[in-house]
């Protein structure tokens, strides 16, 4: 079980050892996974690191409406915009790290609806608590083993 109590759901991903393009199967929805021609793929779908900004994208704009609609807070949509770059370690001031290069993850959040200062701030404030953001900044185990 997951910490939320639910059974955790499986990712089943599957591809030719000859190309980057990936089945992926999520409980019954079929997507794609692959790589820009520019690098060897054939762009037949997203990369992994875009779906990893989709996952933080979804998370965020879901916690934001959620957030909102518990509030009763006149939030219309939400529209998140995010840029996964690498960037040298010893260009970020407010990283520990100093040495290397590190991932920077950029999101840009639109807040539609006549909501105040205060509720926009809070809602900022919401966003980078959503689950994948959690999970994002926290330490992460993986437990990787051949069948």
């Amino acid at each position: 079980m997951s910490a939320s109590g639910a059974e955790p759901r499986a990712v089943i991903v599957e591809g030719s050892g000859a190309a980057f393009a990936q089945a992926i199967e999520v409980n019954g929805h079929h997507l794609v996974g692959d790589e820009p021609v520019a690098v060897g793929g054939t762009d037949t779908g997203p990369n992994p690191y875009d779906y990893l900004l989709a996952a933080l994208g979804t998370c965020t704009s879901m916690t934001l409406g959620v957030y909102a609609r518990r509030k009763q807070w006149p939030l219309e949509s939400v529209r998140v915009l995010l840029r996964h770059s690498r960037i040298h370690a010893e260009d970020c001031a407010e990283c520990e790290t100093k040495a290397g290069l590190l991932d920077r993850i950029e999101c840009e959040i639109e807040l539609r609806g006549p909501l105040d200062a205060e509720q926009r701030s809070r809602l900022l404030e919401i966003a980078n608590k959503c689950p994948v953001h959690r999970t994002l900044t926290s330490e992460i185990r993986i437990d990787t083993r051949l069948t």
